[in-house]
């Protein structure tokens, strides 16, 4: 058999083999992996390569580095699992940088890691400011996880002790021009409602690039044409401003009216209302 046959046979069949280990060793992003993880899988990559190549003359030998090599991986992996004190000898500790807003520059040594450098990541992280930062830590996988001093947090509707609506995730129900019945089909909806809002829009579907739905039932498009300007939808906010105008109409009414019977009925009518809107206001309000 000549060279180039042999070599492309184990490169295609170590192709899947390799592709199958990654899979038994875990989804892992990249950049979030420990040096543990990353050097397993640099070596599963390398000693796949030595076999594709024939730099290891004997397939079997080769074969069974790789799998001890994974086998290892793969059994030290499960006790970090089910031991605290082997998860960190294997992946190490997290290491505190900031405490109480004051850099722990015996830490910082340890890591290797400049005064600059912490500066950079925590930019990274929106904290342009020192001074803001109560406390960082740097994680296994190297990245740097920030909380803010309390006062310099964002605001959240939580704080205001507002009420929002859940959210969920978008559905992509049109891609180049096409429609997607699938996720259509998850939210509930068919096409007749779409074509419905497309209309609505006064656009034709050849000319829609991306179509998403939101937790709300709203349709945002992307066009082809960015020339063209697409109306928002607000069908939720014209029903608040109808209960709104209803409300405000019962009030109206029960202070034009004579009769103490009457007056009374808009009067709770009025309240019932307005106690509706209260509840409804975080749905039909973005």
């Amino acid at each position: 058999m000549a060279d180039w046959i042999e070599v492309l046979i184990r490169t295609i069949s170590l192709f899947f083999i390799v592709l199958a280990v990654t899979r038994i060793m875990g989804k892992r992003q990249l950049t979030r992996l420990t040096p543990f993880h990353f050097v397993s899988y640099f070596v599963v990559g390398i000693l796949a390569v030595l076999i594709a190549v024939n730099l290891i003359d004997n397939l079997i030998l080769g074969f069974l580095a790789l799998a001890t090599w994974v086998t290892f991986y793969l059994v030290l992996d499960y006790l970090a699992l089910k031991s605290k004190m082997i998860h960190d000898w294997i992946n190490g500790r997290e290491t505190v940088l900031i405490k109480d807003g004051k850099v722990m520059e015996d830490n910082l040594k340890q890591l290797r890691l400049t005064g600059e450098e912490l500066l950079r990541d925590l930019r990274t992280k929106n904290a342009f400011n020192l001074a803001d930062v109560e406390f960082a830590v740097m994680e296994t996988t190297g990245e740097l996880n920030v909380l803010l001093k309390s006062d310099k947090k964002p605001v959240t509707p939580s704080d205001l002790g507002k009420r929002v609506a859940p959210k969920s995730a978008p559905q992509t129900v049109i891609l180049d021009g096409n429609i997607l019945d699938e996720p259509l089909s998850n939210i509930g909806l068919n096409r007749g409602w779409l074509d419905v809002e497309i209309k609505k829009l006064g656009l034709s579907l050849d000319n829609i690039f991306i179509g998403q739905v939101d937790s709300s039932g709203d349709l945002y498009v992307d066009l082809f044409d960015d020339a063209i300007q697409i109306p928002q939808p607000k069908v939720k906010e014209a029903l608040y401003a109808s209960l709104q105008k209803c409300q405000s109409d019962l009030v109206k009414y029960g202070l034009e009216t004579q009769d103490s019977s009457a007056k009374d009925m808009y009067q709770s009518n009025a309240n019932k209302l307005k106690d509706l809107m209260e509840i409804l206001k975080p749905y039909l309000l973005r």
